[in-house]
């Protein structure tokens, strides 16, 4: 751990052991990339990355948190709620994908506030987004009980929660190509689903469920069920479901070549944007009626409003099937949120904010002393579900979790800016970057200060909550991130001390960031005729 006043230590990335290993002046004798080098194993390729970065987020934010929403804001509620949080989670990847090109460090954002705004934002950051890490596998836990109850509630909860936590900690424990392998397959089914989703729930709309035509009646009916507040209320649930978009920062620690992967994955956003969450809350909108007792965190059976507009149009196959697309995802984004917390502890501890044995990983890559802790907090939070009702812990946690998103996004994006200012003032120019975002200026600005008015937003509905009278408890609930955020910036700035932001002029750029040369992956011949079209097709898409 740092010592009070070595707030000298910090502005670099935290990562002084790529000086052991390749100074800046040293001229490097093969024709590899090199720098940013830790412990773990740049195995993963750029199907991997892009394929996590498509749909490992995808979980229980959006197959169940949307009937929470659905039914609080109503159809056109939660669709411009999704609106709004995605375009802030398109500007905030656009600042990683500029960002993870450079500086591929263990737990990304956090190393690059150390470095571009203040060590102590990153304490608080790191710390919180682990705990957040910690809250987010608890809740996918608790969400794959409530998928099985829509099967069976023979079995207790706490065996549940078990079986599918020993799955998780199975997927993380191998070597992270076999953790890569899964996600891809998990992304891939995800993927596929959805446009089954689409094209099934836009026959059921126009007549061809049992109930007959439904079209827009729910918007004509109750566009918004609660007004403005109503709408402001599923903003929580929508960051939450974005919430995990920006681990294509961490797992570029692990990629053979960053230059490549990670602007391909940064491509793949506007799919997932417009297939999953914009298309996907449309359809979800148009097919159940947001007065369904049925809907999760409501009086019914508390399903997924996908399953219960199958269920509702007399078509139980698709709703099985839904139902376990559902289980996959919620599996897929606790894995990865293990591995998040993992690679966030190691990188506190190459910022001297935690133990240095946090940095240590075994010969396959697997930081032990990272994800040890992570499994034993996030599942031990899961049984809180034992004793509670799965759409309140829902609730505790998604509002734990988007006030924690709200402030990592912020500070991703607030590092962008200080980078791109920090770069400029030591005469380099934006053509000299690996990779460029096209939206820079604006793409940050705009995520920084939406950030910064959604804490507000959440301020108000804590004080303030929809259908609900004021009161301490509520308020603590709802918005306890926000105080543990500030003790904790607090609290390391009374122990390091120095001054509030990093000074732009002694920001060393070099430390930290990876040196391109040649691609590091294997060249492949080139494609003709189908194979190249398709080949074209797909680059096209993806940047």
């Amino acid at each position: 751990m740092a010592t009070p006043g070595s707030i000298a230590a910090f502005q670099g990335s935290g990562d002084d052991f790529q000086e052991k290993r390749t100074s800046i002046g040293e001229i490097h004798q093969d024709n590899s990339d090199y720098g940013a080098d830790t412990d773990l194993k740049r195995s993963l390729s750029t199907r991997h990355l892009t394929m996590i970065a498509l749909g490992s987020s995808i979980g229980m934010g959006l197959w169940l948190g949307s009937g929470l929403s659905l039914a609080s804001g109503g159809p056109a509620g939660i669709f411009l709620g999704y609106c709004l949080a995605g375009s802030m989670i398109w500007c905030v990847s656009h600042s990683i994908g500029e960002m993870a090109c450079m500086y591929p460090l263990p737990s990304a954002f956090v190393q690059w506030t150390g470095k571009f705004v203040d060590p102590s934002a990153a304490f608080a950051l790191g710390w919180s987004y682990w705990f957040s890490y910690c809250i987010t596998i608890a809740n996918e836990l608790q969400a794959a009980n409530t998928v099985i109850n829509f099967w069976t509630d023979a079995v207790p909860v706490a065996a549940w929660i078990s079986i599918w936590f020993v799955v998780i900690v199975l997927i993380n424990v191998g070597a992270v190509t076999w953790f890569g392998e899964i996600e891809v397959i998990a992304s891939s089914i995800k993927f596929g689903w959805i446009f089954v989703v689409i094209i099934s729930m836009i026959v059921m709309s126009a007549g061809g469920a049992g109930y007959g035509p439904v079209g827009f009646r729910y918007w004509n009916e109750m566009a918004f069920t609660n007004g403005f507040k109503g709408f402001l209320s599923v903003m929580p649930t929508c960051i939450f479901a974005m919430s995990g978009s920006e681990n294509s920062g961490l797992v570029a620690a692990e990629t053979k070549n960053p230059r490549k992967s990670v602007p391909r994955a940064v491509g793949s956003i506007w799919l997932r944007l417009s297939l999953f969450y914009l298309l996907g809350s449309l359809m979800v909108s148009i097919n159940v009626s947001p007065k369904n007792e049925d809907l999760f965190g409501q009086s019914g059976t508390n399903a997924s409003p996908f399953v219960i507009a199958y269920r509702d149009a007399g078509i139980p196959v698709l709703a099985h099937m839904m139902n376990a697309v559902i289980l996959i995802s919620v599996i897929s984004t606790g894995s990865i949120s293990g591995y998040g917390g993992s690679r966030t502890t190691m990188g506190l501890a190459y910022l001297k904010m935690a133990p240095k044995v946090f940095q240590k990983a075994d010969k396959s890559g697997r930081p032990w002393y990272g994800l040890v802790p992570t499994f034993i907090i996030g599942g031990g939070l899961a049984y809180l579900n034992v004793s509670e009702s799965g759409s309140d812990v829902f609730g505790w946690f998604s509002n734990l979790t988007s006030l924690f998103t709200l402030f990592g996004w912020g500070m991703i994006c607030l590092s962008h800016i200080r980078f791109r200012y920090a770069w400029a003032r030591s005469g380099r120019t934006a053509e000299e970057l690996p990779w460029k975002s096209w939206i820079y200026p604006y793409g940050p600005w705009w995520g920084l200060i939406m950030c910064f008015l959604l804490i507000i937003v959440q301020f108000y509905l804590a004080v303030w909550p929809l259908g609900a009278p004021s009161s301490a408890v509520t308020f603590f609930a709802n918005y306890i991130s926000v105080i543990v955020i500030v003790v904790l910036w607090l609290g390391a700035r009374i122990y390091f001390r120095g001054p509030w932001w990093v000074n732009i002029d002694t920001i060393q750029l070099d430390d930290g960031r990876r040196f391109y040369k040649e691609d590091v992956e294997s060249v492949e011949p080139k494609a003709t005729g189908i194979k190249r079209v398709a080949k074209k097709t797909v680059e096209a898409i993806f940047n």
